[in-house]
């Protein structure tokens, strides 16, 4: 069986619960392998897309559906996949950055509130309906988010548990989140009229030049990275890009996003245990505390919207 036969019977067989879960642990991953590397983090997050997009576009271009599917986008589309690629650059710039700055447990999890952003990006420019669930769900997300921002300042954590400068960290993250909604509210009708493979192809390429631009006005080296270096760089985009995002976009159209979006707060839970196990990374109680907040915020967001 040739490999692109082996995907097809791959997509066609595999539970979409099944491949949701390889997904969340593939995410897990992620803040590690960002925390092992010594790159800036802007190179980081480009060389994460760059080899993404190497992975998959080989499948694209041999797969004769796809193919064709490349010629078929409209200029409106391609529109809208270059500011879907370039919200999806900030919030790769912004996340990697903010794990510098706090601890993995408060970065991931805020990051992990995006549905907070889509919801009220739909109800502002969608004129979908918000109901009183929805608002509970993201007051008390809202609750969380600030607890994690400044509870540890005020109870006077350490920074080998908080990191160098948490509220920095925090708001980036936060950032990350938003330009993370901004990504899925554009994409949405994109994934609609398109196949798996060219719309991320699109929107990662997009992305990917987005990030090269930003790093080279940083003045940061685009060579003379170890052999760890670039082994990091290749796994974060095959676990966490490839079978990771690229698997959860496939399941979006198999399953509701509500039951997506709250698999994805697994992220967080896998993250902080990979974090204590390999990075000897403890969050506070104040960080757990909140954290367990914002994801009930975000649960009760998420089921209000499926009601």
């Amino acid at each position: 069986m040739s490999t692109l036969a082996a995907i097809d019977a791959l997509e066609e067989r595999m539970p979409p619960l099944v491949g949701l879960a390889v997904a969340v642990v593939a995410v897990s991953t992620s803040a590690i392998l960002v925390e092992w590397s010594g790159a800036p983090s802007l190179v980081k997050a480009l060389y994460r897309v760059v080899f993404t997009t190497a992975l998959l576009l080989p499948v694209a271009l041999v797969r004769p559906s796809d193919r064709a599917a490349f010629g078929d986008i409209g200029g409106r589309d391609l529109l809208l996949a270059a500011v879907s690629g370039v919200a999806l650059a900030v919030h790769f710039a912004s996340w990697f950055e903010s794990l510098r700055w706090t601890s993995v447990a408060a970065s991931v999890t805020l990051v992990q509130a995006q549905p907070l952003f889509v919801v009220a990006g739909a109800w502002a420019l969608l004129d979908e309906r918000v109901g009183r669930r929805t608002v509970v769900g993201i007051g008390v997300a809202l609750a969380g988010m600030s607890v994690m921002s400044v509870g540890d300042a005020l109870v006077g954590a350490e920074p080998a548990i908080t990191g160098p400068d948490p509220l920095y960290g925090n708001t980036l993250a936060v950032l990350g989140a938003a330009a993370a909604a901004a990504y899925v509210l554009l994409g949405r009708s994109l994934r609609q009229r398109l196949p798996l493979l060219p719309y991320v192809v699109v929107v990662y390429t997009t992305c990917a030049l987005a990030l090269l631009a930003a790093t080279l006005a940083r003045g940061h080296p685009l060579l003379g990275y170890g052999t760890e270096e670039w082994l990091l760089f290749l796994a974060m985009a095959a676990g966490p890009g490839v079978f990771g995002h690229t698997v959860i976009n496939w399941a979006l159209a198999h399953v509701e996003s509500s039951v997506v979006s709250v698999s994805l707060l697994g992220e967080p839970v896998g993250s902080t245990i990979l974090a204590m196990a390999l990075l000897a990374e403890y969050p506070s109680l104040v960080t757990v505390g909140g954290g367990a907040v914002v994801l009930a915020g975000v649960i009760t967001t998420a089921r209000a919207r499926k009601s």
